[in-house]
């Protein structure tokens, strides 16, 4: 009998190819809507779902009843109350549908990749730098409406400061506005990628250590079988962890979306 840690690496190594974006119609050389694809559009389904039974359910009764008329009521004005009024002032409305819509995505997204079975629609970096690209070009626009093209360029230098320090200040903040197109698409990549490889090494442990006793039962076999127990119970903090890192890196995206439009309207910055 061998160790089961043996085949470790190998089981590994096939669990991160398997994170590969797979085409299931077409290819991804031309045109190919791969398992990333049908897995963000199944959640961006599923939340139209919850929303519109949600509309249904609340407007039987003006006060809210029922857990999951509040709950959703809950996360509505929290977005309302805590990344738009909280931080965009008296522009909120005009913000509010964006910043919920894309903390709704996000947040339905991560929920759906931690279903077994599943994957997350925002566990690839191309999903992720789409929806960073949505957030970039929205605050952008909000800069430009609000001081017109060249009165946004201008606003990313400092006012005060003498030429050339100024100059080289400006091509810093225009670096650092680019920049955070790459944060926002990279945090939340990694986030989920890091936490689902987590969790599926974890998965193959306790698979590893079980599948001796069934393939010959004898005391040693049963004592490894006993240790999966242990690398089950720890796959199960972690899918806790996880539940929350999905909430968290939904909350962060939406929020830096908030402030990157807070910033771009501000008469200084």
């Amino acid at each position: 009998m061998g160790n089961p840690l043996d085949s470790l690496g190998e089981e590994v190594n096939e669990l991160v190819s398997s994170f590969t974006s797979q085409p299931i119609v077409g290819n991804l050389d031309t045109l190919g809507f791969t398992q990333y694809s049908f897995w963000f559009a199944v959640a961006v389904i599923l939340m139209l779902v919850v929303l519109i039974v949600f509309k249904k359910k609340q407007s039987q009764s003006l006060v809210p009843q029922g857990v999951f008329v509040n709950g959703v009521e809950y996360i509505v004005e929290f977005v309302r109350d805590d990344m738009c009024k909280g931080l965009l002032g008296d522009s909120w409305k005009r913000h509010f549908p964006f910043i919920a819509t894309i903390f709704l995505v996000v947040l339905a997204n991560n929920i759906v990749g931690i279903i077994p079975g599943c994957k997350p629609g925002t566990g690839t970096i191309s999903t992720t730098a789409a929806l960073a690209l949505c957030s970039f070009v929205y605050f952008i626009i909000c800069g430009i409406k609000k001081h017109g093209a060249f009165g946004y360029a201008k606003s990313l230098a400092p006012a005060g400061v003498m030429f050339p320090l100024n100059a080289l200040v400006w091509l810093i903040e225009v670096f650092s506005t680019i920049l955070r197109l790459v944060t926002l698409a990279v945090r939340l990549f990694c986030n989920l990628f890091a936490g689902h490889v987590v969790m599926g090494t974890f998965a193959i442990l306790a698979a590893l250590f079980f599948e001796p006793m069934i393939e010959a039962f004898s005391a040693m076999t049963a004592l490894q079988a006993g240790a999966s127990v242990l690398w089950v119970g720890i796959l199960l903090v972690i899918y806790a962890v996880e539940i929350i890192v999905a909430c968290v890196q939904a909350y962060v995206f939406a929020l830096l979306s908030a402030i990157y439009i807070q910033i771009a309207e501000a008469d200084e910055h």
